[in-house]
C-alpha cells in the first residue's frame, strides 16, 4: 500500500529522520547476522535468510499491478510498532488499521521508508494476493514473528521470478548453506554426525563441538569473552564464533570464519584440521572426506 498522505504527515517525517539518526544500529549490526530477505512477486513469498541458511518462508500480497511493488534491493531503514494510517486517520493499533501493527520501512528512491514497507494488515484473505498499492503485507502473525528478528540495514531483494530462493539469493552475492550429502571417514573410519554437515561458498563445515569430539579434544566455553577453548593432541586452540581467526599456542592463524546456526557454531574442516596436523583428501568417486592424520604430527 501507499498510505503516506503528506499533509497528514509531515511532522512524521521529521520524526522519522530523526528517530533514525538516533537510535539505528551501525550498518555492522545486519552484517553481523547477515540477514537478507527476499520477496518474489511471482510466487507472492517472502523468505528470510540468516548467516546463510534459509530461516523461514511466509505468503505475502502485493501491488495490484506489476508496477506498484518496486522491483531493486532496498535496505530497511525503520522499525515501527503501531504506525497509524495518516491517510484514513486511523490510530496506530487500531483494528480497522489495514497496515497492522508492524512496519518495516524501506528506503525506496529516497522516501525514508515512509512509503513503502513490509507491514501487517486488517484482511487476512488479501494475503497471496496482488492487493496493495505498493507494499508488501504479511498475516500479523507473520510479521509478528519477524519484526523483532530483523536488524536496521538488513537488505531487501523484490524481484519477479521463477527461480528458488536459494538461487535468487546466489545471484544478488549472498551464497546459500546447502546439506552436505556426502561420507566423511578419520583415519580410514566411517563416521556420522548426529548434526548437519553444511557446505557454504564451496567449503564445509562441521559442528565445532563434535568436530572437536571427533579428534578427542576436551572443549571449554568462556560466555564472558564469547571464546571457544579446545585442546587437542597437546596444543591448545581458541576461537571466538563468526571471526577468521584462530590461536593456537598462542600464535593467531587465519581461517575460514566459522559459522553460526541455531545457536550451533560451525567451523571449516580443512582450516581445522590442516592446522592440528591432518591432510584433508576428497574422494569425487566415493563422495567422501578424507581425513588422516599425519605421522608424527603430535
Amino acid at each position: 500500500m501507499k498510505p503516506f498522505h503528506w499533509r497528514a504527515g509531515l511532522a512524521a517525517i521529521a520524526a522519522l529522520l530523526l528517530w533514525s539518526v538516533l537510535f539505528a544500529p551501525p550498518a555492522s549490526a545486519a552484517e553481523a547476522k547477515n540477514q537478507l530477505i527476499i520477496v518474489n512477486k511471482q510466487t507472492n513469498e517472502l523468505a528470510f535468510f540468516e548467516n546463510g541458511a534459509l530461516v523461514k518462508t511466509f505468503p505475502v500480497g502485493t501491488g495490484r499491478t506489476p508496477d506498484l511493488t518496486p522491483e531493486g534491493t532496498f535496505p530497511i531503514v525503520n522499525k515501527i510498532k503501531n504506525r497509524p494510517y495518516y491517510k484514513d486517520h486511523i490510530p496506530g493499533g487500531d483494528p480497522r488499521n489495514p497496515l497492522g501493527d508492524r512496519w518495516l520501512g524501506l528506503e525506496v528512491d529516497g522516501t525514508y521508508g515512509t512509503t513503502y514497507a513490509i507491514h501487517g494488515n486488517n484482511n487476512p484473505k488479501s494475503i497471496g494476493r496482488y492487493v496493495s498499492a505498493g507494499c508488501i503485507r504479511m498475516n500479523n502473525d507473520a510479521i509478528h514473528w519477524l519484526f523483532p528478528q530483523i536488524e536496521l540495514g538488513t537488505k531487501v531483494v523484490i524481484t519477479s521470478s521463477g527461480h528458488s530462493f536459494a538461487a535468487i539469493a546466489a545471484a544478488h552475492g549472498y551464497p546459500v548453506w546447502q546439506r552436505y550429502e556426502g561420507k566423511l571417514s578419520l583415519n580410514g573410519q566411517a563416521r556420522t554426525l548426529s548434526r548437519d554437515v553444511v557446505v557454504a561458498d564451496s567449503r564445509v563445515f562441521l559442528p565445532m563441538r563434535e568436530l572437536f569430539e571427533l579428534l578427542g579434544a576436551s572443549v571449554a566455553w568462556d560466555g564472558e569473552t564469547k571464546t571457544v577453548t579446545a585442546i587437542v593432541g597437546g596444543r591448545t586452540i581458541t576461537h571466538v564464533p563468526q571471526t577468521g581467526t584462530v590461536t593456537v599456542d598462542g600464535r593467531t592463524i587465519a581461517i575460514t570464519p566459522s559459522l553460526v546456526s541455531s545457536n550451533t557454531v560451525l567451523l571449516p574442516v580443512r582450516g581445522i584440521f590442516e592446522l592440528i596436523g591432518y591432510d584433508i583428501a576428497w574422494d569425487g568417486r566415493a563422495k567422501e572426506i578424507r581425513m588422516t592424520s599425519v605421522s608424527g604430527a603430535f
